[in-house]
């Protein structure tokens, strides 16, 4: 007797295909073979990755990232290499002489005029001037932006690893703000979020806020309580840049109901969390510190609900309060909707994540399931643009990992395209609009990164067959057209990673 086996349905030629719904949506594009692995369950395959044990993370024990230090001991080597260079800067200004006053005539005769020998060349001349080793901060970003770059080539689909950019950029930190920061915005990722995106959002705005790269990225070490000790001994007032943002951009969003009033009682709450200096006086420099001699003292109201005096412990119950209020929850689900399905994203498919958010205490995970059996996601066309590192992670997926061991090319890619790794223009960090990116001079910069990757390849296979293996049947039929008529394998795959298909998610 046959047993009767049970056949994936046929997709539905209406609807987008499930597979670049899989990669391009959810993920960071296909590698050549990862379409087969789908089977015919696209939710499932992507359910999988979220299952996986400790998929986000980044272990300092794999020997690949020896060279990767935790948040505390980065910014120590920060502080300790700028305090060696302010001393050289004030060695060198007593070796200058008095300005208006020349240097002291030599008592030797001025040696002989050598031969003449070639000039140097600008570029040698350049290399002479470099300094042989460079900064510590530029070794630890360096270090830490490969981290990233070999987990998004590692990744099976890329989902958990888009789910760690989008908090990472949801909870920005830059490293134009300084060289602290440079030195350990990687590691807040590992730290802060990676630990924590498919956990408990109350946990991660947690580990964030009191996360010494955010303490000193949002300057609450300038925070005082204008009553606590340290108010009244130095004079020094309020800071509200970590209160104001934690409201309007980590958690209720604007519009939500809070009041000015309400952003400077966070302020006072907050007061006294901050990343202990360079001399040690409150803990370990580097670290997360609550002073208690700046904490505003008193009860503080904060909408609308009291919260008594109690020193850190106030701030940590006013955070997990805001990490559970209704707002907070429309918040993070337009904004998790905007990212993974439309810019204007479905109403109803916003109000279901809400309700899965309140429902299951923020738990991550569960939000990132519903989001997958979310059936907008699988029914909205294609139409937002990659943001600028899911395009180069998608073509160093495709076409190869380009140079090993160096991220210099892909940061350098990401500078020309606006979006430099870990250094938003703002607390709001990156734009997730398709417009922001869809710039005549930002499509011209990535056609001519196209080629350049291309180029690269040394050993390229047949373009059509890749074209299949990475976009497959949604590729139009002008896409095929032009991959077809190319004059080279190279031009070939340069035309593939223009294409129209390639570009969207």
């Amino acid at each position: 007797m046959a047993v009767a086996t049970k056949m994936p349905m046929a997709p539905d030629p209406a609807l987008p295909d499930p597979a670049l719904i899989v990669f391009n949506r959810f993920g960071l594009g296909a590698r050549p073979g990862d379409r087969e692995r789908l089977a015919g369950d696209p939710r499932g395959y992507l359910k999988a990755e979220l299952r996986r044990p400790d998929v986000a993370m980044i272990s300092l024990d794999d020997p690949a990232y020896a060279d990767l230090k935790g948040s505390t001991p980065a910014i120590q080597a920060s502080m300790a290499a700028n305090l060696q260079r302010k001393r050289d800067r004030q060695r060198m200004a007593t070796e200058q002489p008095p300005a208006g006053r020349p240097a002291a005539a030599s008592v030797m005769p001025p040696p002989a005029a050598p031969a003449m020998s070639p000039p140097v060349a600008p570029a040698a001349a350049a290399a002479a001037a470099k300094p042989a080793v460079p900064p510590v901060e530029v070794t630890l970003f360096r270090a830490e932006a490969q981290a990233r770059f070999d987990k998004a080539m590692q990744a099976e689909a890329g989902f958990v690893e888009r789910l760690v950019y989008f908090w990472s950029n949801h909870f920005c930190v830059s490293v134009a703000k300084d060289n602290i920061v440079r030195a350990s915005a990687g590691a807040f990722e590992r730290e802060a979020i990676r630990p924590f995106v498919l956990g408990r959002f109350a946990d991660m705005l947690m580990a964030v806020e009191r996360h010494p790269a955010m303490l000193f990225y949002l300057d609450n070490q300038q925070s005082i309580g204008p009553d606590s000790r340290a108010g009244k001994n130095r004079q020094h007032g309020l800071n509200e840049n970590l209160a104001r943002e934690i409201l309007e951009l980590h958690t209720l969003g604007v519009g939500s109901g809070y009041s000015q009033a309400d952003v400077t009682s966070f302020a006072r709450i907050l007061t006294g969390w901050m990343m202990a200096g360079r001399e040690g006086r409150l803990g370990e420099p580097g670290s997360s510190v609550f002073n208690a001699n700046a904490h505003e003292p008193g009860d503080a109201v904060l909408l609308g609900k009291t919260y008594p005096a109690g020193g850190m412990g106030q701030a940590e119950a006013a955070l997990n309060d805001i990490a559970r209020h209704p707002a907070t929850a429309q918040h993070i689900a337009t904004q998790l909707a905007r990212h993974f399905i439309a810019d204007d994203p479905p109403s109803a498919a916003v109000a279901r994540l809400a309700k899965v958010f309140t429902r299951s205490d923020g738990n991550l995970r569960a939000l990132a399931a519903a989001l997958v059996d979310m059936p907008e996601a699988w029914s909205t066309p294609l139409a937002k643009m990659r943001s600028p590192f899911d395009y180069i992670a998608a073509i160093r997926r495709a076409a190869g990992p380009g140079p090993t061991n160096d991220p210099g090319q892909s940061l350098n890619w990401l500078n020309a395209l606006g979006e430099p790794l870990w250094r938003p223009p703002g607390p709001n960090g990156f734009s997730d609009q398709a417009d922001s990116w869809a710039s005549a001079e930002g499509m011209k910069t990535r056609l001519d990164i196209a080629w350049q990757a291309a180029w690269q390849v040394k050993d390229v296979g047949n373009p059509n067959g890749m074209l299949d293996a990475v976009i497959g049947p949604s590729a139009s039929p002008e896409t095929r057209q032009a991959i077809a008529r190319a004059e080279s394998k190279q031009q070939g795959l340069a035309l593939l990673l223009m294409a129209p298909e390639f570009q969207r998610r």
